[in-house]
């Protein structure tokens, strides 16, 4: 994985990923298993601080020990996507750590039953976007002000393939025969939603990353696809890391597998 650079706040170009003196800080929502997880323990490795960010607060914990012993400087913050609340007191703890928060990676997300069209509904429909879509609008918007505190503010959208209008609609991929409406459709959503902040919000990095390998038709196995996929969940963490890593004249609004650009 290549580091890229940004300026610290002392002005000092400094390889992102590599320890300094003020380390990079990154939190994950979702991070106490699976992808969240596997990019807490890469980012760690480097020298970041990580906030891991987690619904079950017993998980949590057992991660961020996990990730404790091996080294990484690590926070448990108890983080439900989908309360406000629990938003808003994660806000807080972080700001007990830090001034700033240098990368946010939404990750969190939700997979619903796989209902097909003729039988969703709208609680269905409902449950999985109150973590696709909104949980990452929520998230995001409450830590704003500590990203426009960074030198180089980064936020990673964990989406999909089948986010994608043109795999979807591509009758060689797997996916075109899947015939759900919730997720697909949230994780659309989602890119949409990245595309929009990243056009408002010039001086924050806003891109998307879907952990597969969309030419190779080939995703990550995790327990949300009861882990079939061909690839690891390190490979499937490639795309994040990239995107999290990104300097200060990176791209932004751009959409990511671990191989390059898909097509939206």
């Amino acid at each position: 994985m290549r580091s890229l650079t940004c300026h610290n706040r002392a002005g000092h170009i400094v390889s992102e990923g590599m320890t300094n003196a003020e380390q990079t800080s990154v939190l994950i929502t979702g991070g106490n298993k699976g992808l969240g997880f596997e990019a807490a323990r890469r980012l760690g490795e480097q020298g970041w601080t990580i906030f891991l960010g987690s619904r079950d607060e017993g998980r949590g914990r057992a991660a961020a020990d996990k990730l404790t012993a091996g080294g990484v400087n690590v926070v448990m913050v108890p983080l439900d996507v989908t309360s406000d609340m629990s938003v808003a007191d994660a806000v807080r703890l972080v700001r007990q750590h830090t001034d700033r928060l240098d990368v946010l990676i939404n990750n969190a997300g939700a997979s619903g039953r796989a209902i097909a069209p003729a039988d969703a509904t709208v609680d269905e429909i409902h449950s999985v976007y109150d973590t696709n879509v909104y949980g990452p609008i929520r998230v995001t918007h409450a830590f704003l002000p500590l990203l426009r505190e960074a030198d180089c503010p980064r936020v990673v959208m964990v989406s999909s393939g089948v986010g994608s209008f043109t795999v979807v609609t591509d009758p060689e991929q797997p996916s075109s025969k899947i015939h759900e409406l919730a997720y697909s459709s949230s994780k659309a959503a989602l890119n949409m939603i990245t595309v929009r902040y990243a056009q408002a919000l010039p001086e924050i990095k806003f891109n998307v990353a879907t952990p597969g390998e969309v030419a190779n038709r080939k995703f990550a196995a995790t327990d949300m696809n009861f882990h079939t996929g061909e690839l690891t969940v390190t490979e499937g963490t490639d795309s994040i890391l990239r995107l999290a890593m990104v300097g200060a004249e990176g791209p932004t609004g751009i959409f990511v597998d671990r191989l390059g650009p898909i097509a939206w």
